[in-house]
């Protein structure tokens, strides 16, 4: 079968949705499917769509839709199209969720922000990774903490910096930021904190290869986004065995459980300050971390991923 796969995001980006348009497309290529990759397409020769970002594809959504309504069209819903975009331009993000044939979601809690009549087309999907090719070996010289993700306001990108100020002289915290500016603003203030802050280091974007060496130095990783439709990078981190202290918001929680012990309250650098010193000074505390993501970790499993798209696609042919 033919699908065209739509993603906003460009060939160069390092954004999530571009790499969860590449795994996709790689995962229905094993299955046996031609897949193309676009950013805008009508998909007139495709004998199905699966759009990432209701929104920001509608174009695409629409085209589709019009031209071959007996066709299937899979719609994922993104974080800003579940909680912030179906309000600042209901419109256009319904008009898409109406027209497609299945929606996927990416964590558990999706069901409960959307309007009950699209619930029926609703499907999770788990995002999948591999594991560290070797065991991870932290830093013994500080503690040393990540945050992976493109500095702009859904992410709260500088969350974790504000919070190094507040923890205690003698804390040996360390905090390292891998990720893209989404404008000067962002990159000016990056630059500001890892010049004036001995605790913070913004490294910009980077490869995921150099990603991975940093979740084997790191004893915990920090998600502090205020939306979130389920994050790669959270996968990632559990699939790798890596402590993660999150902001208590639906997307996280989606992911990792009601009863997990590192949340702390969004938007609020005082609380993260107190959860990173108790972790920092409480090895039992990153143990239970541990243990309850290594419970988790079967979900994201590149053959339940599989499994996963296989089942929906059969279900809609």
């Amino acid at each position: 079968m033919k699908i065209s796969l739509v993603t906003p995001a460009g060939k160069q980006s390092k954004a999530g949705n571009r790499r969860t348009a590449i795994r996709w497309a790689r995962i229905l290529r094993e299955l046996g499917h031609k897949v193309k990759v676009s950013e805008q397409d009508n998909g007139r020769n495709a004998d199905m769509m699966i759009a990432v970002h209701a929104w920001r594809s509608r174009h695409s959504i629409r085209k589709f839709n019009m031209e071959h309504p007996d066709r299937p069209l899979i719609v994922l819903l993104a974080g800003t199209d579940i909680y912030k975009f179906q309000h600042s331009h209901r419109e256009e993000t319904y008009d898409s969720m109406h027209r497609a044939t299945a929606l996927v979601c990416l964590h558990d809690l999706v069901s409960y922000a959307i309007p009950k009549h699209f619930k029926n087309k609703l499907n999770l999907i788990y995002q999948s990774s591999h594991p560290l090719r070797r065991p991870r070996i932290p830093s013994k010289k500080r503690f040393e903490v990540c945050v992976v993700g493109h500095l702009r306001e859904e992410k709260d990108s500088l969350r974790a910096a504000l919070a190094t100020h507040l923890v205690q002289k003698d804390s040996n915290l360390y905090v390292v930021h891998l990720g893209k500016a989404s404008n000067m603003e962002w990159e000016q203030a990056a630059r500001n904190e890892t010049a004036n802050n001995h605790r913070y280091e913004w490294r910009g974007e980077v490869s995921n290869s150099e990603v991975r060496r940093q979740f084997s130095r790191s004893h915990a990783m920090i998600i502090s986004s205020i939306m979130e439709g389920g994050a790669n990078v959270v996968s990632e981190a559990v699939v790798c065995g890596l402590p993660i202290i999150a902001s208590n918001i639906d997307g996280n929680i989606g992911l990792l459980g009601d009863n997990y012990a590192g949340y702390y309250e969004v938007k609020d650098e005082n609380q993260l300050a107190h959860v990173l010193e108790y972790a920092e000074n409480s090895p039992n505390f990153i143990k239970k971390l541990e243990r309850q993501i290594l419970k988790k970790k079967m979900l994201f499993s590149p053959t339940a991923e599989i499994e996963a798209w296989e089942k929906l696609i059969k279900r809609l042919l």
